[in-house]
């Protein structure tokens, strides 16, 4: 039988140690190139504030202490990542594919985690 670390915070979850993970490389590698002009600063926006929601849903879930709230926000942090990607998408046109294609693939792990271990908590 496989024995799990004992969770004693939301830092001990592999998935929103990735997440911050994307929202510091967003900060410190995208943002500088999205605020180069007005559209893509207005993206920008918007896209911080996803990729934030990602990390402070699980934050509050986990402060909440049960089960069912926690499974709640957990699910708002996977509709934030599936926002976030869509956004990459659209900026396409502003950065770098090799980026778009890094941070796709980042958040679908993220996406993924977070399914399996919502499927995973009791209500």
């Amino acid at each position: 039988m496989t024995e799990y670390p004992r969770i004693k915070s939301i830092d001990d979850f592999v998935v929103y140690q990735k997440a911050v993970k994307v929202f510091d490389a967003f900060t410190d590698e995208d943002l500088p190139i999205l605020s180069e002009n007005f559209a893509s600063r207005e993206l920008a926006k918007n896209q911080i504030r996803c990729l934030d929601s990602i990390c402070a849903n699980m934050e509050e879930g986990y402060a909440r202490k049960s089960g069912k709230e926690l499974k709640h926000f957990f699910r708002m942090s996977r509709g934030s990542t599936g926002e976030s990607k869509g956004r990459y998408k659209r900026l396409r046109k502003f950065l770098p594919a090799e980026i778009i294609k890094k941070r796709v693939s980042q958040l679908d792990e993220i996406q993924a985690m977070l399914h399996s271990l919502i499927s995973k908590l009791s209500d």
